[in-house]
C-alpha cells in the first residue's frame, strides 16, 4: 500500500508527501530527520490516501501540490 499525505506545520502551513510506510515516514518527521519539516514540529496529519501503486500515490501528491489541488485541499479535506 502506498499513501499520499498531508501535515499541516507549526508555522500554520502545509507539507505534503507520500509514503509506502506511514507510521515510519510520520515517525521520522516527529523525530526530526526529515530537513523540510524539522524546525516545524509539532505538525498535525490532517488527511492521507491510500493507493494501491506508488505512482498513483506520487501523482496524487503532485495534484495536491498544484494549485488546482490546494482548491480542493481546502474546499474538501480541510
Amino acid at each position: 500500500m502506498y499513501y499520499a499525505y498531508i501535515l499541516k506545520l507549526k508555522n500554520k502551513t502545509y507539507y505534503h508527501g507520500s509514503s509506502n510506510n506511514l507510521k515510519q515516514r510520520l515517525s521520522e518527521h516527529q523525530n526530526g530527520n526529515v530537513s523540510s519539516t524539522k524546525n516545524l514540529r509539532p505538525f498535525k496529519l490532517i488527511f492521507y490516501a491510500a493507493f494501491s501503486t506508488k505512482k498513483k500515490s506520487i501523482n496524487f501528491e503532485k495534484y495536491l501540490k498544484s494549485s488546482s489541488g490546494f482548491a480542493f485541499r481546502n474546499k474538501r479535506l480541510i
